[in-house]
Order: C-alpha cells, then structure tokens, then sequence
C-alpha cells in the first residue's frame, strides 16, 4: 500500500503591521510598542524597551528575539536605534525584584522603558498580557513580540541591552559564567552555585533550583 500522506513543514511567520495599521484605522498614529527580557533568569535585573517606528516601516529581519542568533539581534539593535523615532529603556534591578517580585518589576521597567521615549505618543502596544497604565492608552498583546513588528524591535532592543550588562556582571563575577547564560538556570549556572553560592546580583527571592548559600559579605 502506498502512503500518501505529505509532511507539511510549518513556515515561521515573521511579525506583521497588522496591529499597527488596525490602531492607525482606528485614530492612534503614533505607537510606540514594549517588551522586556529577563522575567526568568535566576540573577540580574529585568530590562524593557519601548520603540517608536516610523509609520509603515518594518525592520527587515525583525522578529521575536529570543529566535534570533545574538550576532542577529546585535545587528538589528544598531539598525533600530539608527532608523527608530525614539527608543527607551527601563531596568529594574535585582533588588527591586526581591522586594516587589517579578511580576510587578517587569511592569515597572516596561512602564519605565516607555516614561523614557523622548517624544509623545498616541497608544502602547505591549507584550503580554500584563501591561497597565492609569492614563495612557494600551493593548496588551500575547506574543506580541512574534505578530508586531514595533514590540519585536522592542524586544530586540531589551535583550541586547540585558546582555550587555550581564557580560559587564561577568567582569565581576567570572566564576558564574554571566556571558555565557545570562543569568538562566543552565547547567554550568547550577552548578557555579552549588560550588560558590549565590552572588550580590542574585534574586534571593527566587527558588534556587540547587542548595546556595548567600556568599555576599
């Protein structure tokens, strides 16, 4: 008997202006989207960016930075910055995330990320669902940062600048290999917290996934 069934390769489907066209429809001209990375690293602060492209532009290559090569988003940061309208960035450190927890941080840095565009805007298109501002308009979007082109630009914009700082954290602690993962809970991280217990950057409110003692002075 002969099979005749076909696989069928799914295609990855870059972001869109679909969200944006539907705002322009509906009176918002001027969108800034934001996201933000490091909600699930066991170390570092948690950064968010907020962009504004200008009307109908799409970066070429865009899209959802955690599918992308970090010589890509490197690439693409420096071609956001150049051709975006205004670009902000928020960071939340460690120890606000200790004190307010993780959920709340990362509203914090995206609302701080968007208080820092230097010119006004007329609605925010956020990653998520959890968004929220008292005054300005907003519309929360799942994966955002896969259907929207301006909150993948923000998204690129918030990863690269994360690992930026965590390759600077590494400077200052080698043994944790920050370069490498970023914080995230990799093999090689566990194991440099079993040997050498947590550093001053670490979430203590964060469930170790080993036994780590606290080795801050």
């Amino acid at each position: 008997m002969t099979d005749s069934s076909v696989t069928l390769r799914r295609t990855h489907q870059l972001p869109t202006l679909d969200f944006e066209d539907e705002c322009r429809s509906q009176g918002f001209q001027v969108i800034a989207g934001v996201d933000e990375a490091g909600r699930g690293p066991l170390a570092g602060p948690v950064v968010a960016a907020a962009v504004i492209l200008p009307k109908g532009m799409s970066i070429d290559g865009v899209d959802d930075s955690k599918l992308l090569s970090e010589k890509r988003r490197e690439k693409l940061y420096v071609d956001i910055t150049a051709k975006a309208l205004s670009v902000g960035v928020g960071i939340v450190s460690h120890e606000v995330i200790d004190r307010v927890n993780i959920y709340q941080a990362s509203i914090l840095a995206m609302r701080k990320a968007v208080e820092r565009l230097d010119r006004p805007f007329d609605i925010v298109l956020a990653d998520g669902n959890s968004f929220r501002h008292e005054t300005w308009r907003y519309r929360n979007i799942i994966d955002g940062d896969a259907k929207s082109v301006t909150i993948a630009a923000a998204s690129v914009i918030a990863k690269v600048t994360r690992d930026r700082l965590m390759r600077e954290y590494h400077e200052k602690f080698p043994q944790y290999g920050f370069d490498r993962h970023k914080g995230y809970g990799t093999k090689f991280h566990l194991q440099a917290l079993r040997e050498h217990g947590m550093c001053p950057i670490h979430r203590r409110s964060f469930r170790m996934p080993v036994p780590a003692i606290d080795s801050t002075p």
